[in-house]
């Protein structure tokens, strides 16, 4: 070994030895290092993998950062931004890697090899509930190589003690917004505090007065400082104080988009590859069904134009010319949209982009312009046709205004997406025809329908709790919108809400409307052909119960 790859590994050792955490409960690196079962630097070993794992089943799943995990009924292969941001946060300071098995189609014996290619220091995955059980696999799969295991997302978020007790491989949880907490905890068990850029330091010390490093004065490391972590101390599950949130988001690097396999990502009626830009965090909707309150409550924190045009500018060049523009709430700041729709038409960016919006969220100028500007598609979170559903939910947003701003955008030249969910508290047969009855009026170009999922740490999750919704033998993997259901009301059980999920659909699309547009689907290309057939497939296929 050459002197100076022993001599750093002699002071990693020291470091690591006056650590107040005992040690022995990590992988013990410099062990496996003399046992030459790993490779120096100059091979493919990466300091730390970021993960998206293979899917449980096979299928094609949706998962990001702070929104839900479900398979997709739409043959939507969704870009993994969230993992290109946590590598920005850590280059070049630390060897990265990103694998994207479920991009990749990548199963779990191919996966395996990759772990034991780039044996990873340090497994970073994201965790969601329907995929709790498959992700903490790949947590396993690391853990035995001798990763130091960390996970962050939606599930492990509200309920990291829970998470941790049961999986023993998983060393650390990153609760909330992960890119600080990720690169505060490997910077302090790696001994590079000192190695930050300018750019990193203004990251700490200006989202967190507060803040300092979490060293003794003896120089030793208190893992117990770092804050928005949890971790093992022995046998007990310790939770640090939280993180601030990072008030401007324009001081984040740009994601690392060249990591990912931007060719493989997928949506229904792009020809091609797309890909997302986070255009904000955070929404002040007060929804109590909506996951993204787990991770960001109730602020809206937005980028400027400027910075989001930077990045655009940069998959350009990458290559990208559809994008979509993922945010809790894509029109929560007017100014923002306006500005930023300004520049893309004055810069002659030249791309097709979609968003999400609410109803109330947007007006007749803001949707003018956004459809000259390229926005082609909006995502509308409809939910249902019953206003008393909606006010229970907190959705605050009503029927008679889905109508006039769905005209609008219309009029703007920008087609309409319309989701829907059945089985919000308080809803019966009837509200749910009155739901379906409601979609046909409005003026949609796609309708999906999905049944009610409670996820931990939601509002609604909780009033399931309280009042005994959940069916009986309920397993986190079986919260999926998609595929089934958790829960059972006294008078409409899991199977009636399934039954009426698949019906909702089929009344909507068997109609002359909704059939024109698949047939123009089917007629773009084949990607989109195979989309239309999976989205109408999944959606009309009756189990024997029905």
């Amino acid at each position: 070994m050459p002197k100076e790859n022993r001599n750093a590994m002699l002071e990693n050792r020291g470091r690591r030895a006056a650590l107040k955490v005992p040690m022995a409960k990590f992988p013990n690196t410099d062990e496996i290092v003399r046992q030459g079962l790993l490779e120096d630097a100059s091979g493919e070993r990466v300091d730390i993998l970021l993960v998206n794992p293979p899917t449980p089943d096979g299928e094609i799943w949706i998962r990001t950062q702070h929104r839900v995990g479900r398979r997709s009924r739409e043959n939507m292969i969704w870009p993994q931004v969230s993992l290109a941001q946590l590598a920005a946060m850590l280059h070049p300071v630390y060897t990265v890697k990103i694998v994207d098995a479920n991009a990749e189609r990548m199963r779990w014996p191919e996966f395996t090899d990759l772990l034991d290619k780039y044996k990873p220091r340090y497994y970073l995955t994201q965790v969601t509930a329907p995929t709790l059980e498959n992700d903490m696999y790949g947590v396993f799969l690391a853990k035995a190589r001798g990763a130091y295991t960390i996970a962050f997302g939606t599930h492990v978020t509200p309920m990291p003690r829970e998470t941790m007790r049961p999986y023993p491989a998983l060393d650390f949880i990153l609760v909330g917004e992960p890119e600080l907490t990720l690169r505060d905890l490997l910077d302090h068990i790696e001994g590079k505090l000192d190695q930050r850029s300018p750019e990193i330091k203004k990251l700490f010390d200006t989202h967190d007065l507060a803040y300092k490093p979490a060293i003794t004065e003896d120089g030793q490391v208190d893992m117990g400082g770092i804050k928005g972590l949890v971790w093992r101390h022995g046998d007990e599950i310790v939770m640090n104080a939280t993180r601030p949130f990072i008030q401007k988001l324009d001081d984040l690097p740009l994601p690392m988009h060249k990591l990912l396999p931007l060719q493989k990502y997928r949506m229904p009626m792009i020809k091609g590859a797309f890909t997302f830009i986070v255009t904000s965090r955070g929404c002040p909707a007060a929804c109590t069904y909506c996951i993204k309150h787990v991770s960001y409550q109730f602020s809206a924190r937005v980028r400027s134009p400027e910075n989001i045009m930077e990045e655009l500018w940069m998959l350009k060049q990458l290559g990208m010319n559809n994008i979509h523009m993922y945010a809790d709430l894509f029109t929560v700041n007017r100014d923002q949209v306006i500005g930023l729709c300004k520049l893309m038409i004055e810069q002659r960016i030249n791309l097709r982009w979609t968003c999400n919006s609410r109803v109330d969220y947007v007006d007749e100028e803001m949707l003018e312009l956004m459809g000259k500007a390229g926005c082609w598609l909006i995502s509308w979170g409809i939910e249902s046709g019953n206003e008393q559903i909606l006010k229970h939910a907190r959705k605050g947003a009503y029927p008679e205004k889905a109508h006039l701003s769905l005209t609008q955008a219309r009029k703007a030249g920008i087609k309409n997406w319309g989701y829907f969910i059945i089985g919000l508290p308080g809803e019966t047969e009837a509200s749910i025809r009155e739901t379906i009855e409601f979609s046909k009026k409005l003026p949609l170009d796609i309708a999906l329908f999905h049944v009610a999922a409670p996820y931990p740490g939601t509002p609604f999750f909780f009033e399931v709790v309280e009042n005994g919704w959940f069916r009986p033998g309920t397993r986190w993997e079986q919260v999926d919108m998609d595929k089934g259901t958790v829960l059972d009301y006294p008078d409409l059980p899991a199977e009636r809400l399934l039954y009426w999920q698949k019906r909702a659909f089929r009344e909507w699309a068997f109609r002359p409307a909704p059939i024109l547009t698949y047939m123009k689907m089917l007629t773009s290309d084949l990607s989109t052909l195979k989309s239309a057939i999976n989205v109408g497939l999944q959606h009309l296929s009756w189990s024997s119960s029905n």
